[in-house]
């Protein structure tokens, strides 16, 4: 019998598939900016918020489908750390040490402009985002002037990056919770993790279990998303037929998944959440706190914690210098990790009830993601080759 290829899921179809995704995520932020300041602009806002079966539609995009979003992010973390790029120590600990930096730093500046006042420290959170799409997508804008391991090098820490924010939005943003459905869920996934354990491959029986945990997560008080990287943690990683080499499970439903992400669910979550009425907004607004703090803390801190991370990671033998690049390229990956976009809108959301420092967080985002675009685009684009 002739034997099945082994799926492609490592790193060329990966950043091909994320590179054009985060073009075309680039491409529906613009477009709401203009539609949002536009004679229809009422309309775009009155549609994102009519009432579906007792959700709105922004509430059916923020919940429903980007709980696709994050059992595609789910999968990736587990492939990756089981076979892939995070598959040792050795190479994790590079981009997990610049991943922390990442985090840490931006969250830090946040909170020093934010720490009079309890009710926008909330946002704490939002800079501490990068959006793999986006920054792939201005990787691939400059073809072989980025080495191959600069773009495996910011895959990995964009991955990392995306289990902190996971474990950030289970930890910090849950509301009240019930513990009635929070024990249904848990039943329910130990249920996915028992079909795990038999042996059961067909990835109809854990999608069914997976959408009746998403209702579960979704009424438990904490946000329905993670219920997508919960069903991506009982997604069995090897085929029950090793002999003929089938594609597994997760890199069935990875490869099915990825396309449909990047090319019109993380679109459509970028159009429905980036258009922000400019009226009456003045430039100083932008010196607020939430603005300057998110802004700041991405466009300044991500720069200056990944790569005061990876220096001290490097120079202190516990990581290596990226193969073929240099270290202003290596900086240059830096602040391209400054583009939040996706999981930065998406934590503001969980950050503020109220609608104005939702936009405000917003533009934030929008400004720290276009500057740290801008800037890293120039400095791989114009820095010597190694």
């Amino acid at each position: 019998m002739k034997l099945l290829e082994r799926p492609r899921s490592i790193l060329r179809a990966f950043l091909q598939q994320e590179a054009s995704g985060g073009i075309i995520l680039m491409a529906s932020a613009a477009l709401a900016l203009i539609v949002a300041n536009s004679a229809l602009g009422p309309a775009y806002f009155d549609t994102l918020h009519a009432d579906i079966a007792g959700m709105s539609l922004l509430h059916w995009i923020n919940d429903g489908l980007m709980a696709l979003f994050f059992l595609l992010v789910g999968l990736e973390i587990k492939r990756e750390l089981a076979e892939g790029a995070l598959s040792t120590w050795p190479r994790r600990a590079l981009p997990g040490i610049a991943a922390a930096g990442g985090m840490i730093v931006p969250a830090l500046i946040y909170v020093a402009l934010n720490a009079g006042s309890p009710q926008t420290l909330k946002g704490w959170a939002i800079p501490a985002a990068t959006d793999i799409a986006f920054a792939l997508g201005v990787l691939a804008l400059l073809g072989s002037r980025a080495p191959v391991s600069l773009k495996i090098f910011l895959t990995a820490l964009a991955i990392l990056d995306d289990l902190g924010a996971v474990l950030i939005i289970a930890f910090f943003y849950a509301s009240e919770l019930s513990l009635t459905y929070l024990g249904l869920a848990a039943s329910t996934l130990a249920a996915l993790f028992a079909l795990n354990r038999a042996g059961i491959t067909r990835l109809v029986f854990y999608l069914v279990l997976g959408a009746v945990l998403w209702v579960f997560v979704l009424k438990s008080g904490i946000h329905a998303t993670l219920a997508g990287v919960a069903l991506a943690a009982a997604i069995p990683l090897r085929s029950r037929d090793a002999i003929e080499r089938a594609p597994s499970p997760l890199h069935r439903l990875e490869h099915a998944l990825t396309p449909w992400i990047a090319f019109l669910i993380v679109p459509i979550f970028g159009f429905a959440n980036a258009g922000v009425s400019l009226a009456g907004m003045t430039p100083s607004a932008m010196l607020d706190s939430v603005p300057l703090g998110v802004a700041a803390g991405l466009f300044f801190g991500k720069q200056i914690g990944v790569f005061g991370f990876a220096w001290i990671a490097i120079r202190l033998r516990l990581a290596s210098l990226p193969a073929h690049a240099t270290w202003l390229q290596l900086y240059g990956v830096a602040a391209l990790c400054g583009i939040g976009f996706t999981m930065s809108l998406f934590i503001g959301l969980l950050a503020f009830a109220d609608p104005h420092l939702q936009d405000e967080a917003k533009m934030g985002v929008l400004t720290g993601s276009l500057l740290s675009a801008l800037v890293g685009w120039l400095i791989i684009r114009f820095s010597p080759k190694a």
